[in-house]
């Protein structure tokens, strides 16, 4: 089902916005390859570095582990310090294998893909979706409406096909990708949002300022997510009800205005896998530390909760932004690559494909 039959239909719980109609202007430096792998590999480091510690309070984690800054011992790798996945890693190099072996996206093809494979950690969205394309539905009607990260954090690879080929169907590609397994206004939005953020990205030779983190999510995300209603669960702001982008404009305007450290911002608004406190959490740590990719990633896993998809997002702007060579390289060289069990290199056969394929 195409995008403006799912919109007439009111199958996706979106609004139409005019991101839309733009056709995004091609990114052009030198370095556009060694952007796309940072933009990958920054999402599988960060994922993994997360892997040992997901879901303990940044107080607990730093009691057992202190200031993370290398893998763990991973007992999926006999306990060695290398960088094993979770399911943002395989659902996200998944999806760029799709896009590698049909050129652009088959919503129902890659359904498929997430319902007939092992995910490691899966979400209880992902879960329900998965469960209902086994069950027979329609790939259109699989993903719950749940504001989880559980699509955000594999929506990067959607602007690869479209680099050498921008059109405005890279914006509808990603509302379809996004509603697979969250058919949600907040998901959908944030995931359309992030890919305009990372499309900018990759083509700007310096880190842009604090607040076009801000100003750049509001822009895309406010139109389509509208007046959505959410509420805060945990942290100060638990008599907060409204959109996700409303928070995240007046959240990170008031923390960057009292230079709250991203401890204390995260801490302030939770920061587990709900978008109003997964995507406060990315943007704010990329406002203050997107020019350093090694602590803009140590960030993200020491001071957040659900540190593995929140590292994962952030690795992927971080990568987009200074490319693969700024990434430590004792983060690239631990990392093995899975995306199974023991295929070690898988990852980076897949990005090298796409790379052949798209650049």
């Amino acid at each position: 089902m195409e995008f403006e039959e799912l919109l007439a239909s009111g199958r996706i719980a979106i609004q139409r916005g005019p991101i839309f109609d733009a056709a995004p202007v091609p990114p052009a430096p030198d370095d556009l390859e060694d952007r796309v792998r940072g933009m990958m590999l920054g999402l599988a480091i960060g994922d993994a570095l997360g892997n040992t510690s997901e879901g303990a309070t940044p107080t607990l984690r730093r009691a057992k582990y202190g200031e993370i800054v290398d893998y763990w011992p991973n007992w999926y790798a006999e306990n060695r310090p290398v960088g094993v996945p979770t399911d943002d890693t395989q659902l996200a190099f998944w999806t760029l294998e799709h896009l590698v072996e049909h050129g652009r996206l088959d919503p129902e093809r890659l359904a498929d893909v997430f319902a007939n494979r092992r995910i490691f950690g899966m979400g209880g969205t992902v879960h329900q979706a998965v469960s209902h394309r086994q069950a027979g539905r329609p790939w259109h009607a699989c993903g719950p409406r749940s504001a989880g990260n559980g699509a955000l954090m594999r929506i990067a690879p959607m602007v690869i096909p479209f680099l050498r080929r921008p059109s405005p169907a890279l914006w509808a590609d990603t509302a379809r990708a996004g509603m697979i397994t969250h058919n949600d206004p907040a998901s959908i939005s944030a995931c359309v949002a992030f890919v305009a953020a990372l499309w900018d990205l990759l083509g700007m030779n310096a880190p842009p300022a604090a607040e076009w983190w801000v100003h750049r999510h509001v822009e895309v995300a406010a139109p389509l997510e509208g007046d959505a209603r959410y509420e805060a669960r945990g942290g100060e702001y638990r008599d907060y009800a409204g959109p996700v982008w409303r928070f995240v404009e007046e959240r990170l305007t008031a923390a960057q205005r009292d230079g709250l450290s991203t401890l204390q911002a995260c801490e302030s608004w939770y920061s587990g896998a709900y978008l109003l406190e997964t995507v406060p959490c990315v943007y704010y740590i990329l406002m203050r530390h997107a020019h350093d990719p090694e602590e803009a990633i140590v960030r993200a896993i020491n001071d957040t909760r659900d540190n593995d998809t929140i590292a994962a997002i952030v690795g992927a702007a971080v990568g987009a932004l200074h490319g693969e060579r700024a990434l430590p390289q004792r983060w690239r060289d631990g990392l093995l690559g899975r995306l199974g069990a023991d295929d070690d290199g898988a990852a980076f056969d897949v990005l090298d494909r796409a790379v052949e394929v798209f650049l």
